[in-house]
């Protein structure tokens, strides 16, 4: 059976984390086989007997990438597991996630879905009802529900699984985007390396959602800034019509000032897009367990559409990020 350590990168010790060793303890997997290193910013103690090797590490307060680079230079395993610090694994997941590494040697990482979970409060499955619907997650929805296995070439470090000398290869993360790490050493990993990322629905994990609508927001506002400059940076893998179809929403939103002032016959034309927007919003929006949900989700989609068009744009004309700039 392979090494594994799961590395959690994290602020500073919380019931999140506690819950994540929770789960981890309930693993199918061979513990002697598996450690836990978990990054906080300062020194803290986690008490409770786990029957996997813990070790905490005190970072300072870095990035998130700088803090996995860490936990991947203190461990010797043969795989190494990327979590956030707000999920939790299912079961099987490792189990999943080793047999696909031992079906192809190319295979050089692992992901699978991070579903939210049914101890998330209600405005936090709001968000979620948002990423995992249609109009919402789109092409992209398989990261937020299980859907059909494939093959990927950027996939989220909140649930990425990497053989250890293919990170030794690449350098670890090596990076000061954040978010967007996850970004940059898939990019690494596909084109540098000519090796494949699998997504697997088995590979399941559960996410905790921010609050919406302002952590939600807030979160949106994040991927859009850092997808639109990753156009420019790293184009093999951002720059691709689906991540452009917010603003292309908001630039046709905007176009209804040509029948309304010049075309007035035109007006109904103009409008059939847009209704049929609305009836796909209704069709997931009643998706939901309830009227609020279904009312707050068909709201979100369409904010989420919205900010996520104005700032991918933002993030286009940028110069540098933020955190580029603090370097």
């Amino acid at each position: 059976m392979k090494s594994v350590s799961i590395i959690i990168p994290v602020k500073k010790i919380n019931d999140y984390i506690i819950e994540s060793l929770f789960y981890i303890e309930k693993l199918n997997y061979d513990k002697h086989c598996l450690e836990v290193i978990v990054l906080p910013d300062f020194r803290e103690e986690i008490n409770g007997n786990y029957s996997f090797k813990l070790k905490v590490i005190p970072t300072g307060h870095i990035h998130p990438g700088d803090k996995r680079d860490i936990g991947i230079k203190n461990t010797d395993a043969e795989i190494i597991a990327f979590i956030d610090d707000d999920v939790f694994p299912s079961s099987n997941w490792l189990v999943a996630a080793i047999s696909i590494f031992e079906k192809d040697d190319k295979i050089a990482a692992v992901g699978g879905p991070a579903v939210t979970p049914e101890n998330d409060s209600f405005l936090k499955k709001v968000s979620g009802y948002i990423y995992s619907s249609f109009l919402g997650g789109g092409g992209y929805r398989y990261r937020y529900i299980p859907q059909s296995r494939r093959l990927v070439d950027d996939y989220p470090s909140c649930n990425l699984i990497i053989r250890k000398d293919v990170l030794d290869k690449v350098g670890g993360f090596n990076t000061e985007f954040w978010p967007g790490e996850d970004t940059v050493i898939c990019l690494k990993i596909v084109k540098d390396l000519k090796m494949k990322i699998v997504y697997d629905p088995e590979v399941l994990v559960y996410h905790h959602r921010r609050d919406f609508p302002i952590g939600h927001l807030k979160q949106v506002i994040n991927y859009a800034m850092h997808r639109g400059y990753f156009v420019k940076r790293f184009p093999e893998t951002s720059f691709r019509l689906s991540y452009f179809i917010p603003t292309f929403f908001i630039l046709y939103l905007i176009s209804f000032v040509f029948p309304i002032f010049f075309f007035e016959n035109l007006i109904f034309i103009w409008t059939i897009p847009l209704l049929v927007y609305m009836i796909l919003l209704f069709i997931d929006g009643i998706k939901s367990k309830n009227f609020l949900a279904a009312l707050l989700t068909i709201a979100g989609i369409f904010m989420t559409h919205v900010t996520y068009g104005i700032y991918f744009v933002y993030g286009l004309i940028l110069k540098k990020l933020r955190e580029e700039n603090s370097k």
